[in-house]
Order: C-alpha cells, then sequence, then structure tokens
C-alpha cells in the first residue's frame, strides 16, 4: 500500500530521494535540487515544484494538476514510464532522455530545448513555444498539438501527427518516417533533409520547403504561398490548387492545378525523372 502525503512543504536538497511508493496531495516542493531523484511508483496529485531537476532518474510516475515553476528546470530526465496530465509546465528543458511518456492537456510556454531524445512519446492536446522542440525523440505520436517554435523535430523518427497546427521555421529537418495528418504547417525551409516524409489533409505556407527530402508523399494538400518548393526532392506530391513555383526537383510527379513558375535547369537536374500534371505551368 502506498503512503499518503498531504500538504506538506518540502526544501533543501533530496528530502524524498530514493522513495518508493508514495501518493502526494498539494504538496509544494520549494528551494533545493532534485526533491524526487531515483523514486518509484510516485502519484503526484495538485503539487507544485519551484525549484531545478525535481524527477530525475525515476519511474512509473503519475503526475495531474501539477505545476511546475520556472525555476523547475530540467524537471524530468533520463525516467521511464512517466504520465502528466492538466499540468501547467512553465519551466525549460523539460523531459530529456524519457521513455513511455504520456502528455495530455498540457501547456508549455517556455518549451525552449524541451523533450529532447525521448523514447516512445504521446502527447494529446498539447500547447508549447519554444525553439527545438522534440529534437532527436523516436516513436511519437501526438494529437492536438499547438506549437509555436522553429526547428521541431529536428533528427525525429517514426513520429505520427495529427488535429494540430505548428508555427515552425525548418520544422523536420534531418527526420525519418514522419507522417502529418489534417493539420497546419507554417514555417521556411520545411522538411529540409528529411525522409519519407508524409503529409495528407495538411495547409502548408513555407517558403523554399519541402527540399532535398527523400520521398515525400503528399495526398490532398495546400500550399499557400509557397515557393521555390522541392527542389532536389523525390516527389509523389497531390496538390490542391496552385502553387506560386517549383525548383528543380530530383525525380516523381507532381500534381497541381497550376504552378506560376516552373523552374528546371537541366544542369542540375534530370528532367525526364519528374512529371509534372496540372492545368497550366509557366516555364
Amino acid at each position: 500500500m502506498k503512503k499518503e502525503i498531504v500538504r506538506e512543504q518540502y526544501t533543501g536538497e533530496r528530502p524524498l530521494f530514493s522513495s518508493r511508493g508514495l501518493i502526494l496531495r498539494d504538496t509544494v516542493f520549494g528551494e533545493g535540487e532534485s526533491p524526487l531523484k531515483e523514486s518509484r511508483d510516485i502519484e503526484l496529485y495538485g503539487c507544485m515544484f519551484k525549484w531545478k531537476y525535481p524527477l530525475w532518474y525515476c519511474k512509473n510516475v503519475v503526475a495531474e494538476n501539477c505545476t511546475w515553476f520556472t525555476m523547475a528546470r530540467a524537471g524530468v530526465w533520463y525516467s521511464d514510464n512517466v504520465s502528466v496530465k492538466d499540468c501547467a509546465i512553465e519551466a525549460p528543458k523539460n523531459f530529456r532522455r524519457c521513455r513511455d511518456l504520456k502528455l495530455e492537456n498540457v501547456s508549455m510556454p517556455d518549451a525552449a530545448e524541451t523533450l529532447w531524445h525521448c523514447d516512445g512519446v504521446s502527447l494529446k492536446n498539447v500547447t508549447a513555444k519554444g525553439a527545438y522542440f522534440l529534437m532527436n525523440s523516436r516513436n511519437v505520436k501526438i494529437d492536438g498539438l499547438t506549437l509555436y517554435g522553429d526547428y521541431s523535430l529536428d533528427g525525429a523518427e517514426n513520429v505520427e501527427i495529427t488535429n494540430s497546427k505548428l508555427l515552425s521555421k525548418d520544422a523536420f529537418w534531418n527526420s525519418k518516417n514522419v507522417t502529418v495528418r489534417n493539420s497546419y504547417i507554417s514555417g521556411e525551409y520545411l522538411g529540409w533533409n528529411a525522409e519519407n516524409l508524409t503529409l495528407i489533409d495538411c495547409t502548408i505556407e513555407s517558403v523554399q520547403g519541402l527540399c532535398y527530402v527523400k520521398n515525400l508523399v503528399m495526398k490532398n494538400c495546400k500550399l499557400l504561398g509557397t515557393t521555390l518548393a522541392f527542389e532536389y526532392s523525390t516527389v509523389d506530391a497531390d496538390i490542391v490548387g496552385d502553387v506560386d513555383s517549383v525548383l528543380n526537383p530530383s525525380g516523381g510527379t507532381i500534381r497541381a492545378d497550376k504552378i506560376g513558375k516552373l523552374i528546371i535547369e537541366k544542369d542540375r537536374v534530370d528532367p525526364d525523372k519528374t512529371i509534372i500534371v496540372c492545368a497550366g505551368a509557366a516555364k
């Protein structure tokens, strides 16, 4: 049976170090590093973290209606099987090198360097603002993410995103096996150096986006104000409406109602490797 702690306040370094089987309610962790480091089987309800490194090297953690304040930096690192629900996380650099991580109804107004190098991540109804979100993470499922922050999902692998809005310059760089459905993406240089990037029922706005992609698939997508797209990419693209301009695709098929400006430089790419299907294409 788990021990229950209610309305306590802890300060100083490691006050509950290596705890086992605790339920904490309405408890405040004040100034003092690593209060729950190396703990196992912990439940947190309505708790507040006000200082650094609260949950490192932990296993089997549930946190609901909790708050990480600004100084609770690098809050959850090297931890496995962590569920965070209905929480506000003000501190940056959270969730690094974690496995089996679930976030639901979570807001992160300062999500700089957050969710790095994690494996097995589930995000549902999450709002975050910060650069390099989810860098080098693997096996990620996302539903209802609103993200404000450049360079997101750099190096990420095996990612599924639905019903999301990403305002992110340089999203998906160096990524592998990413599928995005029913989402809005706005940002320059989208998807460079990605491999197996699939976009379905998406609206995209990008300057010189979707270039240097190996195996880019687009189904029923809109490209709004998107210029110089597909440079050196292998493409199977089904575009609803017009594309402002296309530059030097490496191969594949591009279908659109109209391409405002099609640039194919024979000294850089083989024109015979790309099929253009549209009502009008200016050369």
